[in-house]
């Protein structure tokens, strides 16, 4: 028992610290300046969309805890806000080019956008480890949310702060 206790408290105190020390951003910074490509060939940056509520999903194709929230985000965020102009949804296939996350959106039937972070220079700019990831960024550019993996309770956290953002 007494080892089981210890066992434990290692556990979450090291999941603790592995999570913050994996964050280079927390809640209330301003998101980090980057470009990435919005389709084959064409860059944007994330200032391009200042002035809209934007979802960040960083991810892997082999990543199981990824796929089973994919699914989830498909329904449950973009089903239901694609059509609002002032929401924008990025899921980026960290170490995944273009080659890898196509097919693997047609094979699933996303039609969310999923954009390649090949050389992880974006996932660079929030974490060093793990993933899923979610980031919730607001109208000014501040970041309000943050999650790593997925849990179903945490993923309805957030698909109730972006149905509230997205009331107004």
């Amino acid at each position: 028992m007494k080892s089981f206790i210890l066992l434990l408290v290692f556990v979450v105190y090291g999941n603790m610290v592995f999570s913050q020390e994996s964050d280079l951003v927390k809640i209330g910074d301003t998101v980090p300046a980057f470009t990435f490509e919005i389709e084959k060939g064409k860059k944007v940056s994330i200032a391009d969309y200042k002035g809209k509520l934007i979802l960040i999903n960083l991810f892997a194709t082999w990543c199981p805890p990824c796929r089973a929230e994919l699914p989830k985000m498909q329904s449950e965020i973009w089903g239901k806000h694609k059509a609002n102009p002032g929401f924008a949804l990025f899921v980026f296939g960290r170490e995944e080019n273009w080659d890898v996350l196509l097919p693997f959106k047609k094979k699933f039937n996303y039609s969310f956008p999923i954009l390649p972070d090949a050389d992880r220079s974006i996932f660079g700019k929030f974490a060093t480890q793990s993933i899923p990831r979610n980031i919730l960024i607001d109208e000014n550019g501040k970041i309000i949310y943050q999650s790593i993996g997925y849990e179903e309770k945490e993923f309805k956290k957030l698909v109730q702060l972006i149905d509230s953002k997205l009331k107004k």
